[in-house]
C-alpha cells in the first residue's frame, strides 16, 4: 500500500518532520544545511519550517535547490550539479516518492554518495522502503550511509492483532506491497471521523447534504459527478473531531489547540547493507535519544546536553563524521581585507609580489591556509587610503556586512568584535601597555632607605626592638647573660634586638617561649633582607620615570595629554572603559609621531605617555632607547583572523593555527619578522616600586601575634609560681620581702606595678628554692606540733 505524503504541515498524521532534520544536525554540530525540495505547495512548506527549526539552532539553510514537480533526470542532474558548487555538504532532501529515488540514482552516478557527504532524507523515504516489502538491492545501493525519519509507532496489542489480521488478508492475495506508517494511520483516520459521526449522531445531530450545481457529467464523462454532494455540517464534524481521544493502532489519537497530533515522535533511521538501523528517536517532547518516546513520556524533558544518536555509517561506508562542507567549487576567490597601513609595517603592508600584501600576519595566515587539506583560493584586499592607518573596527564592519568574506592582520580579538563575525585560536598574544620617557638614575648617598617606605622602616625598627623585649623578658630569670646592672641589661636587650639581623647574636636563648619567638623572628628577618638585597639592586641599577605617569592609576587620574595609534581599538577602551576623558587623547600614525611626542612632553605639545599594544611597543623600544614601560599589562587579549558568523573556515584555520604553534613553524616566521635588535634590554627596565608595609604585614601579624601569645603564656606561669611561692610562707612573715605583713596586705601591696617587676625580677631557680625549703620547714613544724 502506497500512500503519497501529506501536501502541508497541518494535515493529520503530518508534523513538522523537517524540523526533526534540524535536531538530527544538532548534536554532530553542523550549521548549514542545503534543501532539496520540489516546488509546490508541500515541498516549500516543509523547507519553510525546516529553516525556521534551524534559526532556532544557530544554523540556516545555506541553499534552497528547488525543481518542479514532473522535472526529468536531466533536469535533477543539472540541479544537483548546481548543488555541488556551494559550501555545504549536509542535504536535506523533502520531496515526493516518485523523484525522491531519482534524485539519489543522479547523487550517485554524480559521485556525491561518498565519504564527506550527508544526505537526510524527511519521511517519503521509510514510506518508499517500507511499502516495498522485500528491500530492492538496486535501490539499497543508491541510498547507503543515508540518515531517514519514519513515524514512529510504539508496539502495542492492538498493532501486533491488526498486522496478523493484515498479514492474512495478503497472504491470500496477490499484493506485493507492504503497509507502511501511513496505512496504519489511514487506518486511525477512519475510526476518527467514525468515532466523531457517532458522537455526532448521538447527540442528535442530523446531516443533510445538497448538491453542487458547479458539478454536472458531460456526455463523454462516466465519473458520475452530478451523484456528489456537499456535506452541510461540516464545521460540526471538524470540532467533534478536534476532540477525539482514544489509542489506537499508531498510538494516542489526540489533538492540540493548532490541531496537531500531541507529542508526534519519529524513528531515526540509517541505511546501510540490505537494509536499515534505528540509531534513535525524536519527539517534540524528549528531543533525540536513544530511548523510545513512550518510556521517556513518563519522565522529565530531555536536555539538550544528553541529547544523541547511536554511531552512524555515512556516505562511503565510514563510521568518521564528515565535516560537512567543503571550500565552494565556484570559481571565487576568498574576499580577504587586509589594513592598508602607514606604520608598524613589519606587520602587514602593502607590496609588489603576487599577494599584493607581505608581514608577519599575511605569512602566518598563508602558512595556516597551506596546511587545510582542500584548496582556499584567497584575494588580499587593501583598506585604507596608504596616508593613516585605516579602522579596524570599519575593516570587521564589512566582514559582517559581506563585503569582505575574512580579515587579516593586526587586529585583537575584542568584545564588541566577537558579536559580529568569528576569530581563529590566536595567533599572537597582546595586551595593552602604557610608555613614557626614562632617565638612568643618578647614586645617592641616602640610596640605601630607597627599597622601603618610610612606614616600612618605622614598623620594621619597632619590631626589632619589640622582639627584642620579648625575648628579654622570656629569658631573663632563666638566662644569666640576660641579667646583671640596668645599664649591662640594657646594653644586652639592645644588641641582642638588632643583631638579629645578621643572625650574629652572642647570647643564647635557654627557654623554650624565648626559642620560638627567636625562630619565627628569625624567618621574617630572613624574608625583609632576601627583599631589601633585591629591591636596592634594582633601584641601583633601574632606570627613572621622567613623566608624572607611573602606572595606570596615574594615567587615569591625570589630566595629561595620553597618545594612541590611529585606528586601534585603544580609543575606545580607553574612552568606554577607563573613562578618560576624549580630550586628553592624541592620535599618533608612526612611531617617529610616537617619539617625538614623547620628548616633546605634555607641556610642550606632546604627550606624557602612550598607550598602545605590546607587539607595537616591542618594535618601539627596539628602535627607540630612551623609553620604557610603566608599570604591567592592564589588558589580556590576542590577535587573530576575522570570518563571517558560523563560517567553517575560523574552525580549520584555528586548528591550523595550533599545528604551526606545536611544529615552530609560527616562531620561525615570528623570529622573521618580530626580532628586537638595536637597543640593549637593559635599557628599557621599567621603574622598581619601593617596598611598603602592604607587602609584609602578614609576616609581622604572624610574628606578633607568636610574642603576644609567648607572653600570656609566661605570665600565666609567674601567677602559678607566685600562688605557689605565698601558699608556702610562713604565716607572720612576707613571701619574699622584709616586712612581717599579713597575706591580704602582701596581696594588696603586689598589685603595685613595683612589686611585680620585684617578684619577675628574682632568678627562677632561687623561688624554687626558696619554695622547697619553706615546704621542707613546714613538713618539720607539723612533725615538732604532733610529738608536742
Amino acid at each position: 500500500m502506497r500512500t503519497r505524503a501529506c501536501s502541508t504541515g497541518r494535515e493529520w498524521p503530518c508534523s513538522p518532520r523537517t524540523p526533526i532534520a534540524a535536531a538530527s544536525s544538532e548534536p554532530l554540530k553542523w550549521r548549514e544545511i542545503t534543501a532539496i525540495f520540489v516546488d509546490d505547495d508541500y515541498g516549500r512548506g516543509g523547507i519553510s519550517a525546516l529553516g525556521d527549526a534551524l534559526a532556532e539552532k544557530r544554523a540556516k539553510i545555506s541553499y534552497k535547490a528547488a525543481f518542479p514537480p514532473n522535472a526529468d533526470a536531466d533536469a535533477i542532474n543539472d540541479l544537483l550539479l548546481q548543488v555541488n558548487l556551494m559550501e555545504s555538504r549536509i542535504y536535506v532532501v523533502h520531496v515526493n516518492p516518485d523523484s525522491g529515488l531519482t534524485i539519489f540514482s543522479q547523487a550517485k552516478r554524480l559521485r556525491m554518495m561518498e565519504a564527506g557527504y550527508v544526505w537526510m532524507a524527511t519521511d517519503w523515504l521509510a514510506s518508499v522502503l517500507d511499502s516495498s516489502g522485500l528491500a530492492d538491492p538496486n535501490t539499497m545501493s543508491l541510498i547507503q550511509g543515508s540518515i531517514v525519519l519514519r513515524h514512529h509507532i510504539p508496539d502495542s496489542n492492538l498493532k501486533t492483532k491488526f498486522l496478523s489480521r493484515w498479514n492474512d488478508k495478503i497472504g491470500n492475495s496477490s499484493a506485493s506491497s507492504s503497509l507502511n506508517s501511513y496505512g496504519l494511520y489511514a487506518y486511525d483516520s477512519v475510526w476518527v471521523v467514525a468515532r466523531a459521526v457517532d458522537q455526532l449522531l448521538n447527540k442528535g445531530q442530523e446531516f443533510n447534504f445538497s448538491s453542487d450545481p458547479r458539478l454536472h457529467d458531460t456526455n463523454e464523462s462516466t465519473l458520475h459527478l452530478a451523484s456528489l454532494k456537499i456535506f452541510n455540517d461540516g464545521q460540526n464534524l471538524l470540532n467533534q473531531l478536534l476532540l477525539t481521544n482514544f489509542t489506537g493502532i499508531t498510538g494516542q489519537v489526540q489533538f492540540d489547540s493548532d490541531r496537531n497530533l500531541i507529542h508526534p515522535a519519529y524513528d531515526i533511521l540509517n541505511i546501510g547493507g540490505t537494509g536499515s538501523q534505528v540509531i534513535g528517536y525524536w519527539s517534540n517532547y524528549s528531543g533525540l535519544s536513544v530511548v523510545p518516546p513512550e518510556i521517556l513520556s513518563e519522565k522529565p524533558p530531555n536536555t539538550t546536553s544528553s541529547q544523541q544518536l547511536y554511531s552512524v555509517i555515512w556516505p562511503g561506508e565510514t563510521p568518521t563524521k564528515p565535516r560537512g562542507w567543503v571550500f565552494p567549487n565556484n570559481g571565487k576567490a576568498l574576499r580577504i581585507g587586509v589594513p592598508n597601513k602607514v606604520s608598524f609595517n613589519e606587520f602587514v603592508s602593502k607590496s609588489s609580489g603576487p599577494d599584493n600584501v607581505t608581514g608577519y600576519c599575511i605569512d602566518v595566515f598563508n602558512a595556516a591556509i597551506k596546511l587545510l587539506p582542500y584548496p582556499v583560493p584567497c584575494s588580499f584586499i587593501l583598506i585604507g587610503n596608504g596616508k593613516e592607518n585605516p579602522n579596524n573596527d570599519d575593516i570587521i564592519s564589512m566582514v559582517a556586512q559581506n563585503e569582505l568574506d575574512a580579515a587579516v592582520g593586526d587586529i585583537a580579538i575584542a568584545r564588541n568584535r566577537t558579536k559580529i563575525v568569528d576569530f581563529t585560536q590566536p595567533y599572537t598574544e597582546s595586551g595593552l601597555v602604557i610608555v613614557a620617557p626614562v632617565k638612568q638614575s643618578s647614586s645617592s648617598a641616602w640610596a640605601f632607605l630607597k627599597p622601603f617606605t618610610i612606614q616600612m622602616w618605622c614598623v620594621t625598627g619597632a619590631f626589632f626592638i619589640g622582639v627584642g623585649v620579648v625575648v628579654w623578658i622570656l629569658e631573663h630569670r632563666k638566662n644569666p647573660e640576660f641579667r646583671g646592672s640596668p645599664r649591662q641589661q640594657l646594653v644586652t636587650l639592645c644588641w641582642f634586638s638588632f643583631s638579629t639581623m645578621f643572625s650574629a647574636q652572642r647570647e643564647n636563648t635557654v627557654s623554650t617561649l624565648g626559642r620560638f619567638v627567636l625562630i619565627v623572628w628569625l624567618f621574617v628577618v630572613l624574608i625583609i633582607n632576601s627583599s631589601y638585597t633585591a629591591s636596592l639592586t634594582s633601584i641601583l641599577t633601574v632606570q627613572q620615570l621622567s613623566s608624572g605617569i607611573k602606572g595606570l592609576d596615574s594615567l587615569i587620574s591625570s589630566s595629561e595629554p595620553i597618545g594612541y595609534q590611529v585606528g586601534k581599538f585603544t580609543r575606545n577602551y580607553m574612552i568606554e572603559e577607563l573613562n578618560i576623558a576624549e580630550s586628553r587623547l592624541i592620535p599618533l600614525n608612526t612611531i617617529d609621531e610616537y617619539a617625538r611626542a614623547l620628548e616633546l612632553g605634555p607641556k610642550n605639545g606632546g604627550v606624557a605617555a602612550i598607550v598602545d599594544e605590546s607587539p607595537y611597543v616591542d618594535i618601539f623600544l627596539s628602535v627607540y632607547c630612551n623609553f620604557g614601560i610603566v608599570g604591567q599589562e592592564f589588558t589580556r587579549e590576542g590577535w587573530g583572523f576575522a570570518f563571517q558568523k558560523d563560517s567553517p573556515l575560523a574552525v580549520d584555520l584555528s586548528t591550523m593555527i595550533l599545528t604551526l604553534s606545536e611544529n615552530g613553524e609560527l616562531q620561525r616566521i615570528h623570529d622573521k619578522w618580530l626580532v628586537r635588535k638595536g637597543c640593549n634590554s637593559d635599557n628599557t627596565d621599567i621603574e622598581s616600586n619601593r617596598l611598603s608595609l602592604k607587602s609584609f604585614w602578614g609576616l609581622f601579624l604572624i610574628c606578633g601575634l607568636i610574642c603576644v601569645l609567648s607572653l600570656i603564656i609566661f605570665f600565666i606561669r609567674i601567677c602559678w609560681q607566685y600562688s605557689q611561692y605565698s601558699s608556702t610562707a610562713e604565716p607572720g612573715n612576707s613571701a619574699g620581702t622584709p616586712n612581717g605583713e599579713t597575706l591580704p596586705r602582701r596581696m594588696s601591696n603586689l598589685k603595685s606595678f613595683k612589686d611585680l617587676i620585684q617578684f619577675v625580677d628574682k632568678k627562677e631557680e632561687e623561688v624554687k628554692k626558696a619554695i622547697k625549703s619553706r615546704l621542707s620547714d613546714k613538713e618539720s613544724q607539723s612533725s615538732r606540733v604532733s610529738i608536742g
